[in-house]
């Protein structure tokens, strides 16, 4: 005699898992790439160095001594002591800070006027793009570091103050850097404006202001942060080529450019290095830190792009 069996039925459902989101996504394609994880820890060392080693100090900016210049590195001034007596180390950390504020302020205001312009053109075309590529291609034609260089001798000759000479920097790199990136997010904004959800927005009847900066603006976000890393490099760089120059950031205030221009003569180049070293060092380091981190970014964000 066989007893039949009766397959139990059961209500439990596995859930199912839940789709990634971009975002998500691109950090773990991010998360992959190690040399942009080195990038970042390299760069969050330098802002740490910068911003939060100068509180850890025992000296302050504006003590010097006479009798201690141009010490060598020791126990008491690890990174030695300048021309009249101040420690180099501090220094070094506040002109990070300089750096740092200028190349991330300098990029800011390129970004704005950029992706605002950009997103102007590609939505409104006709009459306004045409104006605004325009005046963008007499911008990406206009060497930008004579005419900083040119800017910063005008501010010499007019006596600004150091302290106001920072402002005048930051924005002079940064409307001189717009350019590229409008013409970026322009092309973004031509292909996302025949999509379908600008066709709803349309038939909502929003306003163009929303239209721009509450549907498309936000859709060019992976490219605009792409650009504006790899943009921080080159306005710290170009600080650092000014102050250098001695039309940039002036002392007292420290930054890594007029840092590397006090070592002026072969003496200090041959038994000083400690004067130059350290601040060439700076810029290296965060300059292919910030890089590093563009190009991961880059690959993250837009996976098409990669080689």
């Amino acid at each position: 005699m066989s007893v039949e069996t009766s397959p139990v039925k059961t209500n439990l459902q596995v859930p199912k898992k839940r789709p990634d989101s971009p975002w998500r996504m691109a950090i773990r394609r991010f998360a992959r790439n190690r040399l942009a994880v080195m990038g970042l820890i390299i760069l969050v060392i330098m802002i740490m160095f910068s911003f939060a080693g100068p509180l850890l100090s025992p000296y302050s900016l504006h003590e010097y001594s006479a009798k201690d210049k141009n010490l060598p590195p020791s126990a008491a001034h690890w990174l030695g002591t300048d021309k009249i007596g101040r420690d180099v180390l501090l220094r070094l950390m506040l002109a990070g800070r300089i750096s740092l504020t200028v190349g991330l302020v300098a990029t800011g205001i390129s970004v704005v006027v950029g992706a605002t312009l950009g997103a102007l053109a590609g939505f409104y075309r006709k009459y306004a793009d045409t104006l605004i590529m325009r005046i963008a291609d007499i911008f990406m034609a206009m060497p930008s570091l004579p005419i900083l260089i040119i800017v910063g001798a005008i501010l010499s000759d007019l006596e600004i103050e150091p302290k106001n000479r920072i402002f005048f920097l930051m924005l002079m790199i940064g409307l001189l850097g717009w350019s590229s990136l409008s013409r970026l997010v322009r092309g973004q904004i031509l292909t996302l404006r025949e999509q379908e959800f600008m066709q709803a927005t349309e038939a909502l009847g929003l306003r163009d202001r929303r239209k721009i900066f509450r549907h498309l603006l936000p859709n060019t976000v992976p490219i605009i942060i792409v650009s504006a890393t790899l943009s921080v490099a080159g306005a710290i760089i170009y600080e650092s080529s000014l102050s250098f120059l001695g039309i940039g950031v002036v002392p007292p205030t420290p930054s890594w450019g007029n840092m590397i221009s006090a070592a002026n003569n072969m003496i200090d180049f041959d038994k000083r290095p400690w004067l130059w070293v350290p601040p060439g060092m700076c810029i290296l380091i965060t300059v292919v830190a910030i890089n590093l981190i563009g190009d991961g970014l880059r690959d993250a964000l837009d996976p098409k792009m990669k080689k």
